[in-house]
């Protein structure tokens, strides 16, 4: 696993006013690049799950066409706005297109309605994806007349034992188990000990495999199965707004009107789910820092603000409120916004200027948002941490 540095762990528990100097001129000197040439900038090279997308080209075949009339399962362990979740959705739909049979599958959900999970079945059963209880006789008669099984992330695991029962080792043979974590905690015997006699895994990075190879045979003597590195992707829906320069340009234009930036002013953002895990608190420190030095400095540049995409006060979790009683104690709430969790980033990714990653969890993974970022050729700051999960990929 990749740690962090001793001077980053020293460092971490400081606001990092050199950094927000760096990020400054960094995001000026990109800007005014960008501003002059991005007509002719050359797309990032991202590896790009949706290359399994359909092609409109008639004359190309679907090279997901031996999925057609295959019935597929897929067992996620939450249904949220997280990357594991929407990913899973997102082949979900492209196995749809294809003209698989697919059923969808949440092994923990919470006890009471939530609005999430009720968009989210919606949006499935919209496309043509059935939603089954997790525990019912459904899901074991699905699981055992499937050609496919799909477990999603490593706590899905749980599943097996807990619903299929003595029929688990008929269904391992045609499981596909799609891991994403590199947590210490999800290394327990009770998540992965049927991950020998699967049919295969699929991790997000060759890092991530290794760690997974490594810990498993280590700390629990049990072997992976072969294993497959399939980086991450951006969804079509995306890339057919990152490639349109008009939608692009209306939705910058909404986008800060509504938050009240203008269009000269720098936006940063860090869009991620609020938990102090992805850095929001550190982000925000720095950015108060940077305001503070500005000021001292008499320093010319543009106008800052910030905006924390993956808010959710209706959770009312004390870490949220922790950062919004922070922007109120330095006042500066005409500076920082706070905007829902949403499915929608691309209008986000289109109305800003920088990407700030800041996971700081032992054990977070490179995340999508950065390869989404580069697909709207934002600059991208990225924490040690976060940079060293990246190495893999082409980042500027």
């Amino acid at each position: 696993m990749v740690k962090h540095s001793q001077a980053w762990l020293a460092m971490r528990s400081k606001t990092c006013a050199l950094t927000l100097l760096a990020l400054l001129s960094l995001s000026t000197l990109t800007l005014l690049f960008l501003r002059t040439t991005s007509d002719s900038c050359t797309q990032p090279q991202v590896r790009n799950l949706d290359a399994l997308q359909p092609r409109t080209d008639s004359k190309l075949p679907n090279p997901l066409e031996f999925m057609k009339s295959k019935l597929v399962l897929m067992v996620s362990h939450e249904l949220s706005l997280s990357g594991g979740p929407l990913l899973l959705m997102e082949l979900a739909f492209l196995l749809r297109s294809a003209g698989s049979d697919v059923v969808w599958i949440t092994n923990q959900k919470p006890p009471k309605p939530d609005d999430v999970i009720y968009t989210l079945e919606n949006k499935m059963l919209d496309r043509g994806v059935q939603v089954v209880d997790a525990r019912g006789e459904k899901a074991v008669d699905t699981a055992r007349n499937a050609d496919l099984v799909i477990l999603n992330t490593a706590v899905a695991g749980k599943w097996l034992d807990a619903v299929l029962k003595e029929k688990v080792l008929e269904v391992l043979p045609k499981v596909l188990w799609w891991i994403h974590e590199m947590r210490g905690h999800y290394f327990k015997v009770e998540y992965v000990k049927h991950l020998p006699f699967v049919a295969g895994a699929m991790i997000d990075s060759h890092t991530t495999a290794e760690y997974w190879k490594n810990r498993t045979r280590e700390r629990l003597g049990i072997k992976m199965p072969e294993t497959y590195v399939v980086h991450l992707g951006n969804s079509k829906e995306l890339m057919e707004v990152a490639e349109d320069s008009v939608a692009k340009r209306v939705l910058r234009e909404h986008v800060r009107q509504s938050l009240g930036v203008r269009n000269d002013d720098l936006l940063f953002a860090i869009i991620n789910s609020v938990s102090r895990g992805k850095g929001q608190d550190l982000f925000l420190r720095s950015f108060y820092e940077s305001l503070m030095l500005i000021q001292e400095k008499k320093l010319q540049v543009p106008s800052l603000h910030a905006i924390v995409v993956g808010s959710d006060m209706n959770a009312q979790t004390k870490f949220e409120t922790e950062l919004r009683q922070f922007v109120m104690e330095k006042k500066i709430q005409d500076r920082v916004h706070f905007v829902n969790k949403t499915l929608a980033v691309a209008p986000y990714l289109a109305s800003i200027d920088v990407l700030v990653q800041n996971s700081q969890a032992r054990g977070e993974c490179f995340g999508r948002i950065t390869i989404e970022a580069m697909a709207f050729r934002l600059p991208v700051l990225v924490s040690i941490r976060e940079l060293q999960l990246g190495a893999q990929w082409r980042l500027w």
